[in-house]
């Protein structure tokens, strides 16, 4: 991997987490929540958190069902991953993300957070959650319960 670090991604239609990870230390952080704009300006703004952060590679939290099957979003999230590799040059993983956004809520409940708090932190802790599993699986989505990776 030419980068230096993993960036998960929470997709969304209007609003995108994103978490960091160095692929040596292998410890996800939250990052930021990416509000989507335009695909011009999506664009330059990928281009440049690839850029800044040196990325080696992209984690796409894919919402699949409880049987893991994929959904309708699934496919949505594999577009704008293919997007997104194409856009930005850097490889892009996908990896189930049941409940990931169940366990933001409450981490942030737990934590004592306000709900007019949570709603700015819950899509980049999901997006932690998703690259942690990522590297806590050895950083291979094919070790995913369905093996999302095999699938077009």
């Amino acid at each position: 991997m030419a980068g230096k670090n993993l960036v998960g991604i929470d997709y969304g239609t209007v609003r995108i987490g994103i978490a960091t990870a160095d692929v040596e230390l292998g410890i996800a952080v939250p990052l930021t929540v990416y509000q989507r704009r335009n695909r011009a300006q999506d664009a330059e703004f990928f281009r440049s958190l690839a850029k800044e952060q040196r990325v080696a590679a992209f984690v796409v939290g894919l919402p699949v069902h409880g049987d893991g099957s994929e959904s309708a979003k699934s496919s949505e999230a594999r577009a704008f991953g293919a997007w997104l590799a194409e856009t930005t040059g850097v490889e892009v993983h996908y990896v189930d993300e049941r409940y990931t956004t169940q366990f933001a809520d409450h981490a942030m409940r737990d934590a004592g957070l306000k709900a007019s708090q949570r709603k700015g932190l819950r899509d980049k802790l999901a997006a932690q959650q998703i690259l942690s599993g990522y590297i806590e699986r050895g950083r291979r989505s094919e070790n995913c319960p369905t093996a999302l990776d095999d699938r077009s």
